[in-house]
């Protein structure tokens, strides 16, 4: 029989079986997302049936984009109807598909014209734009006049940016986001050389789209922690980063922005 149907798990067989790492278990029990069904005696954390259900409810939320805090809510309300859930995400997943279909004909189609084919007829079938809109819309009413401003200042400049511009830019910022990534496993205090000088690559590599004063800067920091899109963008790395990167963005400021 199915171990899941009959024994209790240990934080490392869980992590197998999901896919999810030890630390991010550790992580989701310390935030109370899901806490192990009992500690044993010997201080392992132990997983039953329940909790294994949980994870993946978990992992479905994360797949549709959800950051950890709203998925907690959503899965501790008295009215969380598990299969209802099911029967939701099964829905979005079979429109997923439809999309990605969309997505995979238009990377065909432009590969044709690439390769000297007649010019497609609408190059961007497949993407959402409601979803873009939607982060948008979010970022900005979020923001205050400053923050519009600087949404348009930043479209302005992504417009104006060659293709190989734009990779470049897209890449430093990855590079710096690993950095950060390396210096948070090593337990490196926000205040680190280390820490600082990739703060200010973070720095220019913001101010390839707008130049933050120091209050728009540790700003935005506070952005990447409360702003849905930004903290799935962030998670995607380590569900600490973006508090992570914020503080040492303040420090920053303090230092260099004031």
């Amino acid at each position: 029989m199915n171990k899941i149907m009959t024994n209790r798990l240990t934080v490392r067989e869980l992590a197998r079986m999901s896919g999810v790492s030890v630390r991010t278990l550790h992580y989701y029990d310390r935030i109370g997302l899901l806490p192990p069904a009992y500690l044993g005696e010997n201080g392992y954390r132990y997983y039953e049936r329940a909790q294994v259900l949980r994870l993946q409810q978990i992992l479905f939320y994360r797949e549709l984009g959800m950051p950890l805090v709203k998925i907690g809510r959503i899965l501790d309300s008295a009215d969380f109807d598990m299969s209802r859930a099911l029967q939701e995400h099964r829905k979005h997943l079979t429109g997923e598909i439809a999309r990605l279909h969309d997505l995979i004909h238009t990377i065909e189609k432009t590969l044709e014209e690439i390769e000297g084919a007649e010019m497609m007829e609408n190059p961007f079938k497949g993407f959402s734009p409601e979803q873009q809109e939607a982060y948008e819309k979010e970022l900005i009413d979020n923001g205050d006049e400053i923050v519009r401003n600087r949404v348009a200042e930043a479209r302005a400049n992504v417009k104006r940016m060659s293709k190989d511009q734009h990779d470049m830019v897209r890449e430093e910022g990855h590079a710096v986001n690993l950095g950060m990534m390396v210096c948070l496993t090593e337990n490196l205090p926000v205040t680190h050389e280390r820490v600082q000088a990739l703060v200010e690559r973070h720095y220019k590599w913001v101010s390839n789209y707008w130049v933050p004063d120091g209050d728009a800067y540790e700003g935005l920091g506070r952005l990447y922690c409360d702003d849905e899109a930004f903290r799935n963008f962030y998670d995607r790395y380590d569900p600490r980063l973006a508090e992570y990167l914020s503080r040492a963005m303040g420090v920053y400021r303090r230092q260099h922005l004031n």
